[in-house]
């Protein structure tokens, strides 16, 4: 079997380094993004999804005033609020009819905020007011050509209404943006193909991910990459990387051996809970919102939010407890520290790794 990249001795003395600086990360913590799930609706029923969202879920949206008192009275008092961009996420944030008060409300407040859409309901109109709103940065999901998007998200207009969606923001001047491609078995062997597309679209900034077993994905095995086939993603974002006609990142989701910095702008890291939080639906406290309920840390219905984050997330900035079964002995643990959260499931058991799919474990 073909392996991956090794580690040369400049790139392992570049992670020792990079190590003793995130190390200084985790103790200061400082919160710089803030996820809020406003919503577990959805106007998609995607094959992927990790969170299972459906459009008739029993949990309500969170009341905005619910999510402002939290952010009035345990955050800003506690930091800069040009220091921390706010994300609205879900489920579908497209769904909720107040999402631009949500905007200005925060807006007022000194944070800068983003947002992560399918584009399903991103009409120019819509755009035109969550911008006015103070929308400063959306990403776009966008994971291949028409018989593969529409396949994934299970809409037949999926593919032109995303496509219309990306014309729309690019047309907005200022505005940050990215598409955000999962890459399935299906595009694989079109990702230089879509990548022309993407280019001749006018895209300049592209985040590519892959498949991890959770939600409805988990029951969905023809979504997965082999590891001839990861192997293959890498090398092709290695080679478009300096190419430099796009600027192209795969995703923190995982250590990757020889690729590291090669593949994404930094060395790997897991953000979550050290200068990533996020508030769900249910006022449930955690990193970020692709970590689920079993890495839980509070709740802002019985917590102090600002509590929870300054002496809880013991599990997210101490990592030793990941330090088992085949994490044991990995060579690389101390870069790795045992994958991203979202990767854990409720016992704590890694379901991915991104350094044993390149063939490098030892």
């Amino acid at each position: 079997m073909a392996k991956g990249k090794r580690l040369g001795l400049r790139k392992y003395i570049g992670l020792k380094l990079f190590k003793g600086l995130y190390d200084g990360i985790v103790e200061r913590h400082k919160l710089r993004t803030l996820f809020w799930e406003c919503t577990l609706r959805c106007n998609l029923r995607c094959r992927h999804c990790g969170s299972d969202c459906r459009t008739d879920v029993a949990e309500r949206d969170m009341p905005l005033e619910d999510f402002l008192h939290v952010l009035d009275n345990e955050i800003t008092p506690n930091v800069d609020p040009r220091d921390v961009l706010i994300i609205f996420s879900g489920g579908e944030v497209l769904v909720r009819k107040d999402l631009e008060e949500a905007g200005r409300e925060v807006t007022r407040r000194g944070y800068m905020w983003g947002m992560v859409t399918n584009g399903l309901s991103l009409t120019r109109e819509r755009l035109s007011s969550l911008v006015d709103a103070g929308l400063r940065s959306v990403s776009v999901s966008f994971d291949g050509f028409a018989e593969v998007h529409n396949d994934i998200r299970q809409n037949s207009e999926s593919f032109d209404r995303a496509l219309s969606a990306v014309r729309h923001i690019r047309e907005v001047e200022g505005l940050t943006y990215d598409v955000i491609t999962c890459v399935t078995p299906a595009m694989i062997d079109r990702l230089e193909e879509w990548k022309e597309f993407l280019i001749s679209e006018g895209i300049e900034r592209w985040r590519i991910f892959s498949i991890f077993p959770a939600g409805r994905a988990k029951s969905n095995d023809n979504l997965h990459l082999s590891a001839e086939q990861f192997r293959r993603l890498m090398e092709f974002i290695r080679a478009t990387r300096k190419e430099g006609r796009i600027r192209l990142n795969y995703a923190c989701e995982g250590f990757l051996g020889g690729y590291e910095s090669e593949v994404r702008d930094h060395f790997y890291m897991c953000n979550a809970g050290v200068n990533v939080a996020s508030i769900r639906v249910n006022g449930d406290i955690s990193g970020c919102t692709s970590v689920r309920a079993n890495y839980t840390q509070g709740n802002i219905y019985r917590d102090s939010f600002w509590g929870v984050w300054q002496n809880r997330f013991i599990p997210f900035r101490n990592r030793e407890w990941a330090k088992c079964d085949e994490c044991a002995e990995c060579k690389v643990w101390e870069f790795c520290r045992g994958g991203g959260m979202h990767l854990r499931d409720d016992e704590g058991k890694l379901m991915y790794c991104h350094y044993n799919m390149l063939g490098d474990r030892g």
